[in-house]
């Protein structure tokens, strides 16, 4: 299991870098710095990793609220569905999951040889399950107008492929699919607007 060995400073500030003078004391304090999420996924090293969402404030994901006795638990399945539809067209595998009240668990499997293996029309129609793509890679998956294409434009959809692909192995791009659907049925069923989770999910 991947564990981070990135670390925060509370008190680091620009105060304190004023007073570093020389290279290898900066080298160090930018260790303990925050790094961007990119710098905590690396396949190289594994590539299994457990994802955690949590809700803001005490909004309910699942269960009963004590306080209204409203019941959330048709949530439940309706998550367990779409990252399911999420891992089918990924080339991502959930090797385990839980669905707490207020919070998920994910153990995600990344297989980037899967991705790798896709043919274009393959990556196209994965990706176009969950976004309608663009106009060229909608004339592309066309077989009628596939042929219009010209030279240029064919080399716009190889480019767009690639980036497409890089998305189907992508945890970020996973849970931004899962995490997004959820927020937006649950915003819905509770007639609000805004956060429904603390930020990004955690790895």
């Amino acid at each position: 299991m991947f564990k981070s060995n990135i670390y925060s400073s509370p008190s680091a500030s620009t105060s304190y870098f004023n007073t570093v003078h020389n290279s290898e004391t900066i080298k160090e304090c930018f260790i303990v710095m925050p790094q961007p999420r990119k710098s905590l996924i690396c396949l190289e090293s594994t590539p299994y990793y457990h994802c955690v969402s949590r809700c803001v404030r005490r909004a309910y994901l699942c269960g009963v609220d004590e306080l209204t006795g409203k019941c959330y638990e048709h949530r439940r399945q309706v998550i367990e569905d779409r990252a399911l539809k999420l891992s089918t067209s990924f080339a991502i595998d959930i090797c385990a999951f839980a669905i707490m009240s207020n919070h998920t668990h994910l153990v995600l499997h990344v297989n980037k040889a899967k991705a790798l293996a896709l043919n274009n029309d393959e990556v196209l129609a994965r990706w176009h399950r969950f976004h309608k793509g663009t106009v060229l890679s909608r004339r592309y998956v066309d077989t009628k107008q596939r042929h219009t294409l010209s030279e240029a434009e064919l080399k716009s959809v190889e480019a767009l492929v690639k980036v497409y692909r890089q998305r189907l192995y992508s945890i970020s791009w996973f849970m931004r699919l899962l995490n997004e659907y959820i927020a937006r049925m649950a915003n819905k069923e509770d007639e609000c607007t805004g956060h429904f989770w603390e930020g990004r999910f955690k790895s």
